[in-house]
């Protein structure tokens, strides 16, 4: 289980840098109508090659509202964002009151039993993301975005809630590779519609436009998304939701790294705090 969540820290955390890297080159929900449409025939592939059973006809509208809100919406709200001058570190750092969304909505809505540790866990995860990422918002101008800007992400971070919490409590009992191939096209449906909407339709054919959209494909929306929804399965939604409080500081160092942005002392000593949180987030076994 251990190494499971390490593999979808260190896959969710690049879905941050994606959306920085496709900035230059392709309209965001173009690209994530792709990337939705790419994810949703690999596991179209893999479903029809293992037989896998598909969901009763009733429940196919659920897959699909809950990959329009764990993807569409969320990844469309979050990539819109970053595209229109919010800084991948302001979208994480808003991130990073998923947590928090989730844990509280649980508790209401699921039944789920809240401890005071967990709460505690989440205070000092919040302020480790604060210390990860609060020097990247003070140098980019993060000051400067419109409140309609904010708005959005915030409703990104609402609706991969809502998306993490149907996951948990209507879509669980559907087989993983077909339920997946309805979540994307719910994802794609979503997508396609904002581009409609907003009539996006930038695409500029480069190297690191197509290697985006194979590593989101694969990789984000294909294992990333796929361990996400095998971990809510197993656990409780907000313990999985806290996992996500390491991504932003990892999204940090992965940035120093390709892009040569600067990591401060105040910044790793965010990352330690950090993940503190995530222990602490975590139950005690007995």
């Amino acid at each position: 289980m251990v190494w499971i969540c390490m593999l979808f820290i260190g896959i969710w955390s690049t879905g941050f840098i994606v959306g920085r890297m496709i900035v230059p080159f392709a309209d965001p929900n173009l690209f994530l109508l792709a990337r939705f449409l790419g994810a949703s025939g690999l596991f179209l592939a893999v479903a029809l090659a293992t037989r896998a059973p598909w969901p009763a006809r009733l429940d196919i509208p659920k897959q699909l509202a809950t990959g329009g809100l764990l993807q569409g919406v969320y990844l469309g709200g979050g990539y819109w964002a970053v595209a229109n001058g919010l800084a991948p570190a302001g979208m994480a750092l808003l991130g990073a009151l998923q947590p928090v969304f989730t844990a509280c909505l649980a508790g209401l809505l699921l039944g789920e039993a809240i401890s005071r540790r967990f709460w505690l866990g989440l205070v000092i995860g919040v302020s480790g993301v604060v210390m990860v990422l609060l020097p990247p918002l003070m140098t980019k101008g993060a000051g400067h975005v419109s409140a309609g800007v904010v708005l959005v992400a915030v409703i990104a971070i609402l609706s991969i809630t809502c998306g993490t919490l149907l996951q948990k409590s209507w879509a669980v009992s559907a087989d993983l590779r077909t339920a997946s191939v309805y979540q994307n096209l719910g994802a794609a449906l979503t997508a396609g519609v904002i581009v409609w909407l907003m009539g996006e339709q930038r695409w500029l054919p480069h190297p690191v436009l197509w290697g985006s959209l194979a590593w989101a494909a694969i990789m984000l929306s294909g294992l990333g998304t796929s361990l996400l929804i095998w971990l809510v399965r197993r656990g409780k939604a907000s313990t999985v939701s806290s996992l996500m409080f390491l991504a932003p500081p990892l999204a940090a160092v992965e940035a120093w790294w390709l892009f040569g942005d600067r990591l401060t002392a105040l910044q790793m000593l965010g990352f330690l705090v950090a993940l503190l949180g995530v222990i602490l987030c975590k139950p005690v076994s007995k």
